[in-house]
């Protein structure tokens, strides 16, 4: 454009007059795809092509949470540890190595699956991948390492044990799923000392070195990365899950009783309140449709939670509902913090909101706020190809495709409010809740 054509248009704009204003439900959202290929032994690679900045985020993901664990414990240890020593690297080289790259190398242990996560320029991959190859198949963990894994995580859980959130927090799933599942088991501090380094040898072996693993790489990918993955990692031990495989599912065993309130700190000024209750996964047909309820009950800042209880009430600085991000099971869960004496009102405020989504529609402004507060959660989920890449491994590692994705555009978009009323006696019942407090 010339100087003269910028000039004159310029002249022609009418700054008194504002822009429109656009929904964000307007607004037509499609999941950039991903390209998939497979590894000599058979790993699957999902490889999502985006942005302007060289830099790649490449995550392993193994089947080798604590679902699959035969001691408590082992599954976060064995993944914690695997950056703390090979039979040729310290835990100081491994992080000297990253370091000097600056590149960042993470672990997360879930209850189904764990992944190692790296970020790094693209320039510096190939000086990477062969340590990461290193690392889960070649991982010692020596006997100090483990002793210091132990004493930390113990003085981590007494610190924690002080906090009613962190309470609450085991609790609550603990009565949702049952103690013996993975989803409500959790460590006491003895159960660190249990920990031995033949059990985490054995749970690496199984699960890491011949273990199921996807590949999930995202950014402005660099032209060879397919081939350098499988020089790293397609003659390697692991494989892809096997045809028609499924996840462990052990059985579900809530407890008998409804209300629990515990004294955790007979000095403390704070209650933790949940109120949870089960609730089917991904794969039932209300459960994108639930996820419109919860905006309007208590999913974001502009909720009825947080208007009447935070706003009106001044009970609490927040409090929020949300579906649980778990495979096997989901649960439908508030959760605040509150002062000791207002605990009980508040409690009550909860269920009179939840009395007033069974009773009377929700009037349309208050749904297109909803409405237009899950699109722009979702628009920015696809701001750039790690987001966009979070996106997929939720949808993939629940067995889902793009049409889900789609569909849930779909309903945000359409769902009315005599179907979410409906919604709202089918699971808003209070009868079906646990109710936990700690203080």
């Amino acid at each position: 454009m010339s100087l003269g054509m910028d000039v004159q248009m310029k002249s022609m704009l009418d700054r008194t007059i504002a822009p429109p204003i656009k929904d964000a439900i307007e607004f037509d959202l499609a999941l950039p795809p991903y390209r998939r290929h497979v590894l000599s032994n058979g790993v699957e690679v999902f490889a999502i092509d985006q942005g302007t900045v060289e830099a790649t985020m490449i995550s392993w993901i193994f089947n080798a949470g604590n679902s699959w664990e035969e001691k408590k414990g082992v599954a976060a240890a064995v993944n914690s540890l695997l950056k703390n020593g090979t039979s040729t690297r310290s835990a100081f080289d491994i992080n000297e190595h990253f370091e000097y790259y600056g590149a960042y190398l993470n672990r997360a242990s879930h209850h189904e699956t764990a992944d190692v996560s790296l970020h790094c320029l693209n320039k510096h991959v190939g000086e990477l991948l062969p340590v990461i190859a290193e690392l889960i198949t070649d991982s010692v963990f020596r006997e100090e390492e483990l002793e210091i894994y132990k004493k930390n995580s113990q003085q981590r859980l007494q610190v924690s044990l002080k906090k009613s959130e962190f309470v609450a927090g085991r609790l609550i799933e603990e009565y949702l799923y049952g103690s013996e599942h993975p989803y409500g088991r959790y460590m006491q501090q003895d159960d660190y000392q249990q920990l031995q380094r033949e059990d985490l040898v054995a749970h690496f072996q199984r699960y890491y070195r011949e273990g199921t693993c996807r590949i999930l790489v995202a950014g402005k990918l660099p032209g060879d990365i397919i081939s350098q993955l499988e020089a790293s990692f397609g003659g390697l031990g692991i494989h892809a899950p096997a045809k028609g495989s499924v996840l462990p599912a052990p059985a579900i065993i809530p407890a008998a009783g409804k209300k629990y309130n515990i004294t955790n700190d007979p000095n403390g000024v704070q209650g933790s309140i949940r109120i949870a209750r089960n609730f089917p996964n991904r794969h039932h047909p209300d459960f994108q449709r639930v996820q419109v309820l919860n905006n309007v009950f208590g999913g974001f800042f502009g909720s009825r939670l947080m208007t009447n209880i935070r706003e009106d009430k001044g009970y609490t600085y927040g409090i929020y509902s949300y579906l649980v991000n778990n495979i096997q099971e989901s649960a439908l869960v508030i959760s605040t913090e509150a002062g000791k004496e207002v605990c009980a009102p508040a409690i009550a405020e909860v269920y009179k909101e939840m009395e007033l989504l069974r009773e009377e529609l929700i009037d349309e402004e208050e749904l297109q706020m909803a409405r237009n507060f899950a699109i722009g959660t979702i628009l920015g989920d696809l701001d750039g190809p790690f987001q966009v890449a979070s996106r997929w491994k939720n949808i993939l590692l629940n067995g889902l495709d793009e049409k889900y994705f789609n569909e849930g555009v779909r309903i945000i978009k359409t769902i009315g409010p005599e179907e979410l009323r409906e919604l709202a006696r089918k699971y808003l019942d209070p009868e079906a809740f646990f109710e936990l407090v700690v203080v």
